[in-house]
Formats: structure tokens, C-alpha cells, sequence
């Protein structure tokens, strides 16, 4: 245990010039791993530390290592040679570690510098030369600073390699070896690492003597600041979700998490046609652009960033409490990395992943893996997205002040002009005009979900047969009304393009169809029981589909105009010839499949 001051709060083991800033900055109690560096017995032992991401490890070195640089004085002397050096694993991520001990030892007169990739180095080698107490940077530019002899490692008394971790898993064990090898063998070393594996202890092993071992955290501790929800949403309705995720959220910082550049870029762009204030982060964008788009969150002037992991790598943005996976991630690392933006320093996050049904089951294996819970639930509706819309203009509305002296003449006029009726609509549209329209997803059974495990598919080794094709659009109807429609799986059906030819038929919505289950030779779908009786009518107009399809009513007969082999010509649009003439060998049939892998969608 730590002493704390008489106020129970800071321990009283932190150097007085921090205690200050700590106190100025509105700290009333200490992270654990900060409480951890706080506490007196480490002296100038060597560290080997891990803890969860966002759980404030740059002011936790930054009080561990403040007695080896500055002893018993409480201010530094003049700068010559560095006496403490920061790795961080990016540029974000070093920039935001010197913001952050500029003020943690504003009270002692520190001077650093900053040696990172996309900077000038002109300039970075004009400040080294002025002089600095302590410096931050990347592993490559470090090297080459050090290579040139801009950089004299040999006063420095403190290393410290914050998320060491993620450094070895982008290349820079050979940078990371080199740099302290340059450092002198009395210096202390401290490895910050989210999770400690074999290539982490290798470089403890080779670099630190006798390091004193901290987890901050139980290892199998769920973040507590941090609730986890899954949403399962159709395949090709991902997208769609992330706009009404964000629409349904309070939310006023929200980072949105993509595989890749062109995901982010698009993306980026659907948003900001939505409306949205919105900005990306990617490795392919110049350093200045992307301090640009961090400072836009930070002073609230986008309050949404899409990102590629390694860009978003270590950031910090204040008052982040979303963060959406747009694509699943691909291990418990990338998760947990992504997931910790948010439920930082005992704030309240909020990590949703958007899940293709297709895709559950793997987010579900990266979940296990990574020892986290997640709550599943279906993507918001237009009609709750509307519903907080009401509610949003009510409140505005009622927290509104009354008029003053200058308001008061404008708003009598407005009265003698039109009544408080027309006054209210006239408000209510302008508000909803300036809103983004939700998306119109479709609900998926995410009871029936959770509940049902994935199956292996048997093939053709199962004595029973395949079993038939389904494509889950909702739960059964309450007494809906089940139709067939003359396509199936021989006929290349494809749910992506059978409901919208299955709504105008009938003069339907999505909403008002349920399960759509795909078998051989045809296809049959649920109309809700209001909608039945209209539907059934109004697939018997002539011109309601395209010749050679026949919807009807599940076991009504269908007569001479059932066609169970209906002809696709180019395109795969029915009744035309079919696209291939002759026997063709597998491999070209093959062949020609990969060429004309998808039929187009019937009109």
C-alpha cells in the first residue's frame, strides 16, 4: 500500500513539483498502475510492466521515473545532454506522450524534444542541439538521429518503451536493440506492455537487470469502464448500421475502426454525405493532415473519426465514449487495442461490433479469446432513431429560456402571424431537415441467434441430404402468411435481390416480410397477416413480375404456369435463353461461372 496525504487522496511518495501538477489538473485519486509506480520500494529498479490500454501509463512512468531524473531537486538545470528518453510505437502516440509530461512537469522547468517519422529533422536536430531534459520519439527516427550523432544517448538515466509490445509486432526489435545498446548499461529501463509475450521477455531479459515484474490489472479482468455489445446485422447491411449506431448514440466523440485505406476512405465519405462531421485517420495521409484531423476531434469540431488500426495506434482523444468496429476484428489484440480508445482514466465507454450474421461466429471466437462479455443485441430502427429524435426537440424545447427583452417584440409578431400550432410544426421541421435519416435495416431473430450455435455444413456425406438454404430476415410472423416463388438454389437465388423483386410484386415493404428460406427449386417467404390477403391479389395483376416467375400462396397449385426450371439468358434474367450453349467441360463451365459469377438482379 501507498501513503497518501492527509487528504486521502495522492500518495505522498510522488515528487512534490508532479504532486503539484497532479492536484492543479484535478486528480483526486491515482489509476492502479499509477498508484503501482507511485509506491515507494521501486527506487531505481529496472520495470516490466503491464496494463490495460488507457489506464493512464504516461503519467505513470512519467511519476516512476521523476526521482531518477531529477534526485531531490525540484527543478532541472540548465539542458545539455537528454536525461530520459520516451519510445513510443507512433507518431500520434509520441507526440501524445510529450503533451502529456509537458504538464505533468511544468513545475520543473523540463525542456523536451520530440524525434519522430514525417517531421523535419532539421528542426528536430535544432532543438537536440539547444538542448533537452528529455526526449520522445519513434524507433526509426530515433536511430537515425543517434546514427548521425545528433543524438548523444550517454547522460540519459531512464528509458522507458511505452507499448513495447506493439513496437516488436511492427518490425522495430532491431531499432529498439540498437538504441539501447547506445544508452549507457547504468541506466534504468522500463518496458510498458499491454500483455507480456515471449518477445517482450527476451528483450527484458537481454536489456533490464532484475526487473520487477507489475501487472496493474488480473489479466482475466473484464474493463469495467467499458460495456461491449454485439450487433448482428445482415451482410450487406453494415454500413447501414454504423450510420444508425451513431444516430441512436448520445455520443459526441466516436471513433469507427476499418481493415483498410479504401474501407476508411469510403466510408469517410458515406458519413459526411450523411451529414455527419467527420474525419479519417490512415497510414497513407501526411502527418500534417492527420494532426489536423485529431485536433478536430479534440476541440469538437468532427465528432467522428473513421480509422485503420495502425493509424489510430496509441491516440487519445478526450471524452471518447464510442468506439465501432465496422469490420470484425481479426484477434484479441487488434480488439482489445481498438476497445481501450474509449474507458479511459474511470471514463465510461461504449465498443460495439458490427457483426454480418455470417461473421458471428468468428467475433465471437475473438471475444472468448480475449476474455470479454459482450451483450447482443439487433442495429436501431428508423423508428427508434425517430422516437430520440421527439424526444431530443421536446427537451430542446422545454429547457429553452423564456424570451428576453430583445426576443420578446420578434416573438408577439410571430404569434399575430400564425398560430403556436403552425410556429411548433414549423420548428419541428427544421429540426428534423437537420438530422441525418436513419437507415431502413431489417431485423434479424437476434434471440434465435444467440441462442443457436453455427453448424458444420455436412454436405453431401450427411445420408439425409443438404440440408435447405435459409436466409433468416426475421422471426417467424406472428399468424403470417407463407408464399412460394418459383427460384431457388438451382436458379442462383440470392436473397439480395428475391426481396425487392418479393416487395414489388405484392406492393409490399421490407418490414411487412419476414423469413425468406431458399430450398432447390424454389423459394418461400412470409407476408405479415395484415399485408396477405392485398399481396395475394396483387401478384395475380399481369406485369407484376417478369415472365416465366410465378409467386402464389404455399400449397395452392399453381396450374400451367408453373415453370420449376425457368431459362436465365445474359445476365441471368429469366425467360431468355440460357447464357451457355453446348456441353462444356467442368473446368470451362467452371470457368465461365468465375466470369459471370453473379447474375444480375431482375428487374
Amino acid at each position: 500500500m501507498t501513503q497518501t496525504d492527509e487528504s486521502g487522496s495522492l500518495p505522498t511518495s510522488i515528487h512534490s513539483a508532479l504532486a503539484a501538477a497532479l492536484k492543479a489538473k484535478g486528480y483526486s485519486q491515482l489509476t492502479p498502475v499509477q498508484t503501482e509506480m507511485a509506491a515507494k520500494g521501486q527506487g531505481d529498479a529496472d520495470l516490466l510492466v503491464s496494463a490495460q490500454t488507457g489506464s493512464g501509463k504516461t503519467v505513470a512512468f512519467g511519476i516512476a521515473i521523476a526521482p531518477t531524473l531529477l534526485g531531490k531537486a525540484e527543478k532541472f538545470d540548465a539542458a545539455a545532454q537528454p536525461l530520459g528518453l520516451v519510445i513510443a510505437p507512433t507518431r500520434e502516440l509520441a507526440i501524445q506522450v510529450q503533451r502529456e509530461l509537458d504538464w505533468l512537469y511544468a513545475d520543473t522547468k523540463i525542456l523536451t524534444a520530440t524525434c519522430v517519422g514525417g517531421m523535419d529533422m532539421r528542426k528536430e536536430r535544432r532543438a537536440l542541439e539547444r538542448g533537452a531534459h528529455l526526449v520522445v520519439g519513434t524507433p526509426g527516427r530515433l536511430r537515425d538521429h543517434i546514427t548521425k550523432g545528433a543524438l548523444d544517448l550517454s547522460a540519459v538515466r531512464a528509458v522507458v518503451l511505452d507499448e513495447a509490445d506493439e513496437m516488436l509486432d511492427l518490425g522495430f526489435r532491431e531499432d529498439l536493440e540498437f538504441i539501447l545498446s547506445a544508452a549507457p548499461d547504468q541506466r534504468r529501463t522500463l518496458l510498458f506492455s499491454a500483455t507480456v509475450p515471449r518477445g517482450i521477455a527476451e528483450l527484458a531479459k537481454n536489456f533490464q537487470r532484475n526487473a520487477v515484474r507489475i501487472a496493474a490489472t488480473a489479466s482475466t479482468e473484464q474493463h469495467a469502464d467499458i460495456e461491449y455489445q454485439m450487433m448482428l446485422v445482415r451482410r450487406d447491411e453494415r454500413e447501414h448500421a454504423v450510420i444508425n449506431t451513431l444516430l441512436d448514440s448520445d455520443s459526441t466523440s466516436a471513433l469507427v475502426f476499418c481493415h483498410t485505406r479504401e474501407a476508411v476512405r469510403h466510408l469517410t465519405a458515406r458519413l459526411a454525405n450523411r451529414g455527419f462531421s467527420v474525419v479519417s485517420l490512415s497510414g497513407e495521409m501526411a502527418q500534417s493532415e492527420r494532426s489536423n484531423a485529431l485536433q478536430s476531434m479534440r476541440d469538437g469540431r468532427a465528432h467522428v473519426c473513421v480509422a485503420t488500426d495502425v493509424a489510430a495506434r496509441g491516440i487519445d482523444l478526450p471524452n471518447l465514449d464510442l468506439v465501432i468496429h465496422a469490420d470484425v476484428p481479426s484477434n484479441p489484440a487488434t480488439l482489445l487495442h481498438r476497445s481501450g480508445r474509449t474507458g479511459r482514466a474511470g471514463r465510461k465507454g461504449v465498443c460495439v461490433l458490427i457483426v454480418p450474421e455470417n461473421r458471428r461466429g468468428a467475433a465471437q471466437r475473438v471475444l472468448t479469446l480475449a476474455k470479454l462479455s459482450a451483450t447482443v443485441r439487433a442495429a436501431p430502427s428508423i423508428s427508434d432513431i425517430e422516437a430520440r429524435y421527439r424526444r431530443q426537440i421536446v427537451d430542446a424545447v422545454r429547457g429553452a429560456a423564456e424570451p428576453d427583452e430583445a426576443e420578446a417584440a420578434f416573438v408577439a409578431e410571430m404569434l399575430e402571424q400564425a398560430s403556436p400550432e403552425r410556429i411548433a410544426a414549423a420548428f419541428l421541421r427544421q429540426q428534423l431537415t437537420s438530422r441525418p435519416i436513419p437507415e431502413d435495416l431489417y431485423p434479424l431473430p437476434v434471440a434465435d441467434m444467440q441462442a443457436r450455435k453455427p453448424k458444420r455444413d455436412r454436405g453431401n456425406d450427411d445420408t439425409r441430404g443438404p440440408a435447405p438454404a435459409r436466409e433468416p430476415r426475421g422471426p417467424d410472423m406472428v399468424g403470417g402468411v407463407w408464399f412460394t416463388l418459383s427460384l431457388g438454389r438451382k436458379q442462383r437465388a440470392d436473397p439480395k435481390w428475391l426481396l425487392p423483386m418479393i416487395c414489388k410484386a405484392g406492393g409490399v415493404s421490407k418490414r411487412d416480410v419476414g423469413s425468406i428460406r431458399i430450398d432447390e427449386m424454389e423459394t418461400r417467404f412470409e407476408i405479415s397477416a395484415d399485408k396477405a390477403a392485398d399481396y395475394a391479389q396483387q401478384i395475380k395483376q399481369p406485369g407484376s413480375l417478369e415472365r416465366g416467375i410465378v409467386i402464389a400462396p404455399a400449397g395452392e397449385s399453381r396450374g400451367t404456369s408453373w415453370q420449376p426450371k425457368p431459362k436465365f439468358g445474359k445476365g441471368g434474367k429469366p425467360g431468355k435463353k440460357p447464357p451457355h450453349r453446348g456441353k462444356a467441360a467442368p473446368a470451362d463451365r467452371d470457368h465461365a461461372h468465375k466470369r459471370k459469377s453473379k447474375p444480375k438482379r431482375p428487374s
